[in-house]
């Protein structure tokens, strides 16, 4: 009876709320259907597109020389790349400034989703909030919008909500088909229940107990960081001149010739590369910084009070195992009131997000406790039979949100992404809060106030339609023809058709000969990645600079596994210096710069810290005697500790080779005082760490247990176990 009450109270509240939307929904479409006949279509009047992109050298060149530029744009993530190519395509003279690469900050880390809100819609319908309702509306129009321009990049994904109580069904079944209403003729595929059988057919990780059924609906996914550089590419093309290592060192402004008031009219910048300073004019500057946004609103007026309150969100990365190649799962209601989601991704797992204030750094550091945060809600979704260990975390990173501040609000949870366009006295445009799929809109309002507030001389936003790099000639059996006519491995070829799209030919053509049988090009940068040398040399065109650009942004290596990267990181290095003429004191720099990376801001560190000196070594006896049998089966002399000689040496005996530099990186992962050897208190750490699942994966330690098995049964059979003998 109660749960028909449930139902009931459940279907005429849901009744309600859906004609309400409904309407809603209808009337936008209305309007946008018949506002946006009086545009002009993507490719109509859209200056012409180059075939060849300029080097970052003739783009340094263009800012120098070009005279004044219509727009400058400050910022390389999502939102000031898409201000560029919005400001581009109306034939205004543009130009975009970027301190570190493109998508170096908040837009590289993301959940990676391409979605108009679901938890939005919810504050929306329950605090009868229109401007929420306006954002989400907005969110799911460019989602469709993102999903075409890019296919290569993006893709729909199923996402699932499991249900635990009964009375949980009806009412997130009315939340979720509100959502397919607001996404009208955008939505792109219905949303449906399942069983308790179904749900855990294509999702079996799932814990079994107390599921009711589940809910699924459909979301965008993307690959975020190259997302943004084919829109700072897609720019680049139609003639904005853009620059990453340029950094703003202060504005510069002028009287106005009316009031005589002073009027932002450039900037000083500097080349970080090469240390050269100089000016750039433009009529109109707009600031898109995402978190730095107060700093350079401070470059125009020190006292302007802040707008941009910072939200830290971690994610971590786990092996795909952990979840189906194509569903993933969404934790509405975590034991914070946060919303988790548990995705699959480039064949990875991603879990994320926490969200709590931070302040602002361009190097932001994912924490210990947000990881184990993570995992503790994960673990509430999966059976009992999937252990989910500490030591699978395979990266972790921080992203600093950009919210939008509201003074009434005590918490960032309850902060939406609305974004906001500012004019100041001096004429500066700031573009802050938003979202990643938000971000053509917000360009195209940025633009339109930009040609309003100084008078420029452009038609309206013509990206609605318009396809990014790699788009156009791209289909989804594209990979078959790459494995055709370069001979290319199948994964290598899928990965560059759906990373490059159309410019994966150009990838190929520079793919070096394998010397095998099959492969015939394509040599990868470590074994279980699909990522191949040439893309480091591409990637060099496509304006990287440092290495760190090569493993986090250009490939996603960095973001998937901080130790394959870690291992990848020699040869970049090497291919880069060929291209970039380093020497070979850059090469170290570079080098010990991108360990840097990896240790503090890709997780390494709190993942090496899982083993440190302090260890409590928690093994029983009979574990400890076999786990000394085994280290002492390489330490022959009893020494107390086990070198690389000592490991060479038993390798040999069983016939298997390990180059040098690989043996040196094995020993360093449980080295703790780092002073080349491995004691035996170290590796006794090392064991019990692996038995409590803070570290799984450690090389040493299934070297160390092939090489006993292997020697167990090289031992020679006695004579009167063999039957006799002369």
């Amino acid at each position: 009876m109660a749960f028909q009450k449930a139902v009931k109270g459940t279907a005429l509240i849901g009744g309600g709320a859906i004609a309400t939307v409904f309407g809603l929904s209808q009337f936008s479409q209305y309007r946008n259907k018949h506002g946006a006949l009086g545009q002009v279509e993507a490719e109509e009047g859209v200056p012409v597109r180059r075939d060849h992109l300029p080097s970052r050298e003739q783009q340094l060149l263009a800012l120098q020389s070009s005279g004044e530029f219509d727009v400058l744009v400050i910022g390389g993530g999502a939102t000031g790349c898409g201000c560029a190519l919005d400001a581009a395509t109306r034939g205004l003279k543009t130009a975009l400034l970027e301190r570190d690469d493109f998508s170096s900050g908040t837009s590289s880390r993301s959940t990676k989703l391409i979605h108009g809100g679901v938890r939005y819609l919810q504050k929306a319908i329950m605090n009868l909030d229109f401007e929420q309702y306006r954002m989400v509306k907005e969110a799911l129009e460019e989602r469709a919008h993102l999903l075409q321009s890019a296919p290569h990049l993006s893709a729909p994904l199923p996402i699932m909500l499991p249900i635990y109580k009964w009375w949980q069904l009806p009412y997130y079944w009315v939340g979720i088909k509100l959502y397919d209403l607001v996404a009208g003729s955008q939505c792109l595929k219905s949303s449906y229940v399942l069983t308790k059988a179904r749900a855990l057919e294509l999702f079996p990780m799932l814990r079994r107990d107390k599921l009711v059924g589940a809910i699924v609906y459909y979301d965008g996914q993307h690959n975020d960081a190259r997302m943004n550089l084919a829109i700072a590419l897609t720019a680049a093309r139609y003639g904005a001149a853009t620059a990453n290592y340029t950094e703003v060192r202060h504005l510069l402004k002028r009287p106005d010739t009316g009031s005589g008031r002073p009027r932002v009219c450039g900037v000083r910048c500097r080349d970080v590369i090469t240390g050269k300073e100089f000016d750039v004019r433009a009529k109109c500057v707009i600031n898109a910084t995402g978190p730095f946004t107060d700093s350079v609103r401070r470059m125009d007026d020190q006292e302007v009070p802040n707008i941009c309150q910072p939200s830290a969100g971690v994610h971590i990365v786990m092996p795909g195992y952990y979840s189906p190649d194509n569903m993933g799962l969404l934790d509405p209601a975590t034991s914070d009131g946060r919303v988790i989601f548990f995705l699959p991704w480039e064949k990875m797992t991603i879990a994320g997000t926490t969200d709590s204030p931070t302040d602002v750094t361009s190097h932001p550091i994912p924490t210990e406790e947000d990881i184990n945060f993570i995992l503790s809600e994960v673990r509430n979704y999966l059976g009992a039979d999937v252990e989910v260990r500490r030591g699978d975390v395979l990266a972790a990173w921080s992203g600093i949100r950009p919210l939008v501040t509201n003074p009434d609000s005590k918490d960032t949870q309850s902060l939406s992404r609305n974004h906001v366009v500012t004019v100041s006295d001096s004429g500066l445009i700031t573009i802050a809060g938003g979202k990643w799929t938000t971000y053509r809109a917000m360009a195209r309002d940025t633009i339109d106030t930009a040609i309003r507030e100084h008078n420029l001389k452009a038609g309206s936003c013509r990206t609605m339609g318009l396809q990014l790099e790699g788009a156009q000639d791209w289909s989804p059996t594209l990979y078959i023809r790459l494995v055709q006519d370069y001979g290319l491995e199948s994964e290598v070829a899928q990965h560059l058709a759906s990373t490059y799209g159309g410019k994966a030919f150009e990838v190929a053509k520079i793919a070096q000969v394998t010397g095998k049988r099959w492969p015939i090009v394509g040599k990868r940068l470590v074994s279980e990645f699909p990522y191949i040398e040439a893309e480091v040399v591409y990637g060099v065109k496509e304006y990287a600079r440092t290495a760190v650009d090569i493993i986090s942004r250009r490939t996603r290596l960095a973001f998937l596994n901080v130790q394959a990267a870690h291992e990848a990181l020699p040869r970049i290095v090497d291919i880069m210096a060929k291209e970039l003429n380093w020497c070979e004191q850059k090469k170290k720099e570079e080098l010990e710069t991108a360990k840097t990376f990896l240790y503090y801001e890709m997780g390494y560190k709190v993942k090496t810290d899982q083993l440190t000196d302090s260890s409590e070594i928690s093994l029983v006896p009979s574990d400890i005697e076999r786990y000394k049998k085994r280290f002492h089966m390489f330490d022959k002399d009893k020494k107390g500790f086990i070198t690389i000689v000592d490991v060479q040496r038993v390798l040999q005996s069983i016939s298997v080779q390990i180059d040098e530099n690989t043996l040196h990186e094995i020993l360093n992962e449980v080295d703790l005082n780092k002073n080349g050897q491995v004691e035996l208190n170290e590796f006794l750490q090392l064991m019990s760490a692996i038995q409590k699942g803070r570290v799984s994966g450690s090389r040493l330690a299934v070297l160390m247990k092939s090489a006993e098995e292997k020697l167990r049964r090289r031992q020679a059979i006695p004579v009167d176990r063999s039957g006799g003998g002369l």
